[in-house]
């Protein structure tokens, strides 16, 4: 108790820097405050009369008689509306600065009204020397007030909106295949592309935790597909709009509870809208991966359309992930809808042992979508319809299928400068129509896989050094073949009709890139690589194609 009697027995000079210090920057209401102390409220502060207005402040506190004094013989203590003074919480030297700023107006104030006999020799002594101590904080504080002050009329001036916020990329690329040949076996030509992707993306929140996704885009940068004749090597930023400007994505994400989110696709959506590819060579084109294939496991793009996503935290160290997405949602007619056309489920369990260590575990079901947009011609019946019944000069007509795949991605943070990554995938594809008696039903294999390697921050901070090694998706054994006495009927009615080649992959034919990203400033970036394709469509006789690229990539 001898302590506390001690503090009791403070003069009016200390009495005045012991309120100050306490809480008298209660009666400043600032911006600035409140970034300088996340206990700093908004809340609306009210000049009190009398100490016995505050309801948490006690005659026994050991500073009850310097909070008095303050009140009624300066009055420049203020408290909160709900009747307390909250004075036990921290402050910051700029607080102590403000508070001791507003006592010093009132004391000059009640001067200024022939009121000084109210402020002793003592208290004038003390004010002057915290207010020579706190000169620097209060003109910080002042100047810093000043500049937000600045900031805040030039974004209320130039706002977008109050609910949405507007970011753009632009991706122009420079491309050319140094060297290969197409499927048929003739050279490609060397002659170099230049093409852009430019994408405007909408963020609008309506309660502060969900948002509203809108992605406008155009584009027309069209790879090398259409002239290699493979989907192996692709470009992770084509987009072949001919700049025809039009809504890409449209997605609403909202919070149940803590621990789950539920997102609502409304066109464009994709798995990887709402999973984790666990690749951190993931950029969806505009970084990250030149290629398709180096971006992501390609069985994340069996789903497109519309549908619905729910991404739940179980722990601190699992997510599981659910969807279920309709190519042909919006389609009224007979196999279209959310149910009746082409459509796919994913069920994805992710495991975060730490932060450095992740490895996710994926599988999806799908009818009616079996092309990954990679890898070899035999691997996906949709490619061979289109080529077949355009042999035939006829309409594509659909062949059904339904697919079984898994995933598993690893993602391993070594150092803060080294990561290793990859994936493996399989795909199960039933046949389940014959063609009109042209095709024998069965079962397809297909694998893919991946090893990753990310040296982040290389040479600069934002730089990004990325190896790709793998294998695209391959055909790996079939149990689909012509049926002989269709397919003898089909070439007697039509002579230059050429059949399709259904067998496996036979051959080997790897992927392999490397890429630089040079980070330049915060919304500039230049990333050259190369990808070379060896023995492209899984055929030793097609030589290798190189191709080389250069991506600029502006965000705003």
């Amino acid at each position: 108790m001898q302590q506390k009697s001690q503090r009791l027995q403070v003069n009016s000079a200390s009495s005045l820097m012991l309120a100050i210090s306490t809480a008298a920057i209660a009666s400043v209401s600032h911006p600035v405050l409140a970034q300088e102390s996340t206990q700093f409220d908004s809340n609306a502060l009210s000049q009190v009369t009398s100490v016995s207005q505050l309801s948490d402040v006690q005659p026994t506190d050991w500073a009850f008689q310097a909070l008095q004094s303050l009140v009624e013989r300066y009055g420049c203590i203020a408290g909160y509306p709900d009747g307390t003074y909250r004075g036990n919480r921290a402050l910051t030297r700029y607080e102590f600065a403000a508070g001791l700023n507003a006592c010093l107006d009132r004391v000059n104030e009640l001067i200024a009204t022939a009121s000084a006999n109210q402020v002793t020799r003592e208290d004038l002594a003390t004010l002057q020397r915290l207010q020579e101590e706190f000169a620097a904080e209060v003109a910080t504080l002042r100047g810093r007030t000043d500049a937000l002050e600045a900031t805040v009329a030039e974004l209320e001036a130039n706002q977008f909106s109050t609910t949405t916020q507007l970011t753009g990329e632009v991706v122009v690329g420079a491309a050319g295949i140094i060297s290969g040949q197409d499927t048929d076996g003739n050279d490609l030509d060397d002659s170099t592309i230049l093409g852009h992707r430019t994408r405007l993306e909408f963020n609008t929140s309506f309660t502060g935790n969900d948002q509203l996704y809108t992605l406008i885009s155009t584009g027309n940068f069209p790879g090398f597909s259409s002239v290699t004749g493979i989907t192996e090597g692709e470009l992770s930023f084509t987009q072949d709009e001919a700049n025809d400007i039009g809504l890409e994505s449209l997605l609403y994400s909202f919070p149940v509870g803590e621990r789950t989110e539920v997102v609502l696709g409304f066109t464009g959506s994709a798995f990887y809208d709402y999973t984790d590819t666990l690749n951190v060579l993931d950029g969806d084109g505009g970084s990250g991966a030149l290629s398709a294939f180096g971006t992501r496991n390609p069985i994340y793009n069996l789903g497109d359309g519309a549908g619905l996503g729910i991404r739940q935290q179980l722990g601190n160290s699992l997510e599981l992930s659910l969807g279920y997405l309709a190519t042909d949602a919006s389609s009224p007619l007979d196999g279209g809808g959310l149910s009746n056309g082409p459509y796919a489920g994913i069920a994805q369990l992710v495991l975060r042992p730490s932060d450095r260590f992740n490895i996710g575990l994926t599988y999806i079901n799908s009818y009616k979508a079996s092309d990954t947009g990679a890898g070899s011609s035999r691997a996906s019946f949709a490619r061979f319809d289109d080529a077949f019944f355009e042999n035939l000069n006829l309409d594509p007509v659909e062949v059904p299928t339904a697919s079984n795949s898994y995933g598993v991605q690893l993602s391993w943070q070594i150092s803060n400068n080294f990561v290793l990554g990859g994936w493996a995938g399989y795909t199960n594809t039933r046949l389940l129509s014959t063609l009109g008696g042209l095709l024998e039903r069965g079962d397809s294999d297909i694998f893919n896989y991946a090893v990753t390697l990310a040296f982040p921050d290389l040479g600069r901070e934002g730089n990004l050094l990325g190896i790709v090694v793998g294998m695209e998706p391959r055909l790996t054994s079939t149990g689909v073949t012509l049926n002989p006495a269709a397919a003898a009927e089909l070439v007697a009615a039509n002579p230059n009709v050429v059949l399709p080649d259904l067998g496996e992959d036979e051959d080997m034919s790897l992927h392999v890139e490397a890429f630089y990203q040079l980070q330049l400033t915060d919304n500039f970036a230049i990333t050259p690589g190369v990808i070379w394709i060896t023995a492209p469509d899984f055929n030793n006789a097609n030589q290798d194609i190189v191709i080389g690229a250069i991506r600029t990539t502006f965000s705003f």
